[in-house]
């Protein structure tokens, strides 16, 4: 058998709309999905809760249950009316012709906020944890984000009657529109009602520190998602989220692309030519790479799984590519300067005083 509602949000029969929106608000914020993430239970007593405050919170199916209970309720408590099941047409004839119920204006969830954060190449390799703060719209802590002051109450819309929205002709056609009164909130507050912490708006901007957990291999432009941190939604619904937008400053000596970095490194010309070990320099550290004799300038080596973390595949990562070209000294002289006119004299490479290399040996004299 269904619980009752009234046992279900904690309150009595006669509460008045003020405390059951309390009760509803309370329930949700303990047991909202955004807080219990994977936690069947509360998901269940959110939907319960939800259920209790919508059939609470109407008027007409309030009164309907109060009459006859849950059974008052099934079949929308027994309404005759030939549109009742076809798939919202009633609200369509009522929206053009005036007739039918009016719709109801649930909570509003918070909007979702975006906040950006620059960090260096080196703390997208290892990924990092900073704490940051924003400034955010908040439910007012005095009167619960209600707007009114503790032991008073709104009014309803005098204009809208409560519905947030009014009907305009336009020839023979009717339409809905927010309601300019009440600006679609369907009461008002007289202003020597409205809380003082807030001015009525139910609202005030606090800053909030909040952690946000970079993940290793994090890209420029990535963006993060941290569930509830945006603006709060109206009393009973979700709050919005926090987006963070993730620059990542460029590196002197290392380039990426995805998760595969590259870099460009001077070898002395004897290593290329007979060979030799070296280190080469990576995002996680130092590797040892061997240089075959012969190695012409601008290959490429690449060394499998030592480039960045990828961010959607836990435990896999990128390639480091490293391009070797010959390191050309800017000065030579005495002794290195005769043995490479002497090695240029064995490899036949004719160096001439005249012609295309007129003078080149002489500048490094």
């Amino acid at each position: 058998m269904p619980r009752d509602y009234y046992d279900i949000l904690g309150v009595q029969k006669g509460v008045d709309d003020r405390d059951l929106k309390k009760a509803f608000r309370k329930l949700a914020k303990k047991h909202h999905p955004d807080v219990n993430p994977d936690n069947k239970d509360a998901e269940a007593k959110f939907k319960e809760a939800s259920e209790a405050y919508d059939i609470l919170s109407d008027k007409e199916k309030r009164g309907i249950y109060d009459q006859y209970g849950h059974a008052g309720l099934e079949g929308g408590g027994g309404g005759g009316s030939p549109f009742g099941n076809a798939g919202g047409f009633g609200d369509i004839f009522g929206d053009l012709f005036g007739g039918g119920r009016q719709r109801q204006r649930g909570p509003q969830p918070g909007r979702n906020l975006q906040y950006e954060m620059s960090i260096s190449f080196m703390e997208a390799v290892k990924g990092l944890s900073r704490e940051v703060s924003i400034r955010r719209p908040v439910n007012c802590s005095h009167c619960d984000g209600d707007g009114v002051r503790p032991g008073k109450s709104a009014s309803k819309c005098g204009t809208c009657g409560g519905a947030g929205e009014v009907l305009q002709s336009q020839g023979f056609m009717r339409f809905r529109s927010t309601c300019p009164s009440c600006r679609g909130e369907g009461r008002n507050i007289r202003a020597e009602d409205r809380c003082g912490t807030c001015s009525g708006q139910g609202r005030v901007q606090e800053a909030s520190n909040i952690k946000v957990t970079i993940p290793p291999g994090i890209d420029h432009g990535m963006k993060l998602r941290i569930g509830g941190k945006g603006e709060d939604g109206e009393p009973g619904a979700r709050p919005g989220d926090l987006f963070v937008l993730v620059r990542v400053r460029a590196h002197k000596q290392f380039k990426r692309n995805g998760a595969d970095t590259s870099t460009t490194l001077d070898i002395p010309y004897p290593i290329m030519v007979l060979g030799g070990d070296i280190l080469v320099p990576t995002v996680h550290g130092d590797e040892s790479l061997n240089i075959p004799s012969g190695t012409a300038s601008g290959k490429v080596f690449v060394l499998r799984g030592k480039g960045m973390d990828r961010v959607t595949r836990r435990g896999s990562r990128g390639d480091h590519r490293v391009q070797v070209v010959v390191a050309v000294p800017e000065k030579v002289g005495g002794e290195q300067a005769e043995l490479i006119r002497k090695l240029a004299e064995a490899q036949g490479a004719g160096v001439r005083e005249k012609g295309l290399f007129s003078g080149w040996f002489d500048k490094l004299s």
